[in-house]
């Protein structure tokens, strides 16, 4: 089996390269990849679709952090996103936000569904064993709580990051599995790192990843 792991940044999956290091899956005739995008949509899009280009694993695993929108979500737990929007695809007038959508330039045909990305290969997502939710990326983090009650409304969205949306456009384009791990380091705007909880939520999203990845490649 062929997996590859997606991520912003080196620091988001550390611990499972060096997991993966130790292990030497490849001469069992399994082989994992990680793919270090770069932060942001369009670096996800650029990067993984010039990665698919030459190869087609069987699954592929984005691991990441995120900011919670929710309460019952606190900093610390890891999700499965298996529904993505778009956040800040459009424009802002008469302090209403209106998404490509609204403005009628985009139908909401494959591969979107009523405005969402959706995962349809729920057997991998359920193998994680965690909550399973929506999430909303954006190429601007949003700190403004007059935005941020807006897009709660508006999407019904539980995390934000930078690159989820682009990740699940790109793979359900190409036919190509995928999971989207996110851990939750902080509530979507809250600006002082001080109430962060950026080591436990690399620690637990690795943790989890790595959870997801083994049993793939012992069977």
């Amino acid at each position: 089996m062929n997996i590859l792991i997606v991520a912003a940044t080196p620091q988001e999956v550390s611990p499972t390269r060096q997991y993966l290091a130790e292990k030497i899956y490849q001469r069992r005739k399994r082989n994992v990849d990680i793919l270090i995008t770069g932060v942001g949509l369009v670096n996800t899009t650029y990067n993984l679709s010039k990665y698919f280009s030459v190869n087609k694993p069987d699954l592929v695993i984005q691991s990441g952090i995120a900011g919670s929108f929710h309460p019952f979500y606190p900093p610390g737990m890891v999700t499965v996103v298996t529904e993505e929007v778009f956040g800040d695809l459009g424009v802002k007038e008469n302090n209403e936000f209106k998404d490509i959508f609204d403005l009628s330039l985009a139908e909401s045909g494959f591969p979107f569904s009523n405005k969402l990305l959706i995962n349809p290969h729920k057997p991998f997502c359920n193998k994680a064993k965690l909550r399973l939710v929506r999430g909303l990326s954006v190429n601007e983090i949003t700190t403004d709580p007059k935005r941020i009650q807006q897009l709660i409304e508006k999407y019904s969205a539980i995390v934000e990051s930078m690159e989820g949306a682009a990740f699940h456009y790109v793979c359900l384009q190409e036919n190509i599995p995928f999971v989207q791990l996110r851990a939750i380091s902080n509530f979507v705007g809250e600006r002082d790192k001080s109430k962060w909880l950026m080591k436990e939520a690399i620690e637990n999203l690795n943790r989890e990843t790595i959870a997801l990845v083994h049993p793939l490649l012992c069977y």
